[in-house]
């Protein structure tokens, strides 16, 4: 009876109109997550996906925490955002391969443009956004990370990544060292042609939560596409 509760919230979610287009989606992918859509006119013309990772001042198991930085916070004051856009929730470290149930219903559910798949996050989630793209990178058009890290062994997986690595000189929680580690690991594979790294001279942790408040964050991402072999 459960599962028939959420798949009928899930049909009615895709019915409503765009005054309503934020959903909690429960029981349905390996986290739980909220699911935007876009306008009725984009989302019948296969739009793309963008996945926010939070960090970990947002892990638990109340989706609401979600809400208080990034993609979300945004939507609900009023960006316009042309994607469905899945914010999931972890209280224990991002999982690449849980992140991918979350796409995977995405995709089994809705007519999504797959050559256009996005991925951001901060700290813990800009870790979890680089494991994502170097675990996956034929799935990713684009990423941004804000103040994480990755493994150093997906470096080349990377590079095939178009990537923007953001982090602030003066961070305490997260140093600059952890990006400037994997910037070196995807340079060494290809010079770096698809990566952009900024280091933020005078910014500390929290100051990058802002850049999710720009357009050029998301102009960024969505001038990617690429073909994906599945």
């Amino acid at each position: 009876m459960k599962t028939a509760v959420v798949w009928l919230s899930i049909a009615f979610c895709c019915c409503m109109s765009i005054h309503a287009q934020l959903k909690p989606i429960y029981q349905q992918a390996d986290y739980p997550f909220w699911l935007h859509l876009p306008s009725d006119s984009i989302l019948k013309s296969s739009p793309p996906v963008l996945i926010f990772l939070h960090g970990k001042s947002l892990s638990g198991t109340d989706l609401n925490r979600v809400k208080r930085y990034g993609v979300i916070s945004e939507i609900e004051k009023g960006r316009s955002i042309p994607a469905i856009v899945v914010a999931p929730q972890t209280n224990n470290g991002w999982d690449p391969i849980k992140v991918k149930s979350v796409l995977d219903f995405v995709k089994n559910t809705f007519a999504v443009d797959t050559n256009r798949v996005y991925v951001c996050g901060m700290s813990m989630g800009g870790y979890g956004t680089l494991n994502f793209a170097g675990k996956y990178p034929e799935l990713v058009a684009a990423a941004v990370a804000l103040c994480g890290g990755g493994n150093v062994k997906d470096g080349c997986n990377l590079a095939t990544v178009p990537l923007w690595i953001q982090h602030g000189a003066l961070d305490n929680a997260v140093p600059i060292s952890e990006s400037e580690k994997i910037v070196k690991a995807i340079k060494s594979c290809n010079g770096g042609e698809n990566l952009i790294y900024t280091r933020l001279p005078s910014a500390d942790h929290g100051d990058l939560e802002r850049i999710f408040r720009t357009d050029e964050l998301y102009n960024w991402l969505f001038q990617f596409s690429k073909t994906v072999q599945e």
